[in-house]
């Protein structure tokens, strides 16, 4: 019986304990940028995961409200080669460049680069998904630089 309490306790007091997400919606006041119009060049799943991302910021305004144009692209290189020809590493890379306009003149323009190393594997399909799953994650990784800059830009 006092072991069901204990727990019931921990259950009930543990889910509190202040765990947030860093760009959430709540969390993006923290941040004293607003983005007023965003267009996209390049690449199309890096562009909707940085929409994505970055629609937080576009729903309210604040003193700095930018225009972004983005541009992205995505790269898959070879690295390496075993004795038969056939690839064993590649490096997926995804560059994105940002125009920052704010009272349409041009604030900033900057250029974000990101990029993983993996082996190859036998099964095609498997591969294909965790290429995927690779750009996803380089684009999410680009977008939090990419609002980390934004925020300090004066």
């Amino acid at each position: 019986m006092f072991k069901k309490k204990i727990i019931f306790l921990l259950l009930l007091l543990l889910p509190s304990c202040g765990y947030e997400t860093i760009h959430s919606k709540k969390n993006s006041t923290n941040y004293n940028f607003s983005i007023s119009e965003l267009s996209f060049v390049g690449d199309r799943t890096v562009n909707l995961k940085i929409k994505e991302k970055l629609s937080n910021y576009t729903k309210n305004k604040n003193d700095k409200d930018f225009i972004l144009k983005i541009s992205s692209n995505s790269k898959k290189v070879i690295l390496a080669k075993n004795i038969a020809g056939d690839t064993t590493a590649f490096k997926n890379t995804i560059f994105i460049n940002v125009e920052v306009l704010m009272n349409n003149k041009l604030k900033n323009n900057f250029t974000i680069l990101e990029s993983f190393n993996y082996n190859n594997t036998s099964n095609k399909f498997n591969l294909k998904k965790y290429e995927e799953e690779i750009k996803n994650n380089l684009a999410e990784t680009a977008t939090d630089k990419l609002i980390f800059k934004l925020s300090n830009i004066q």
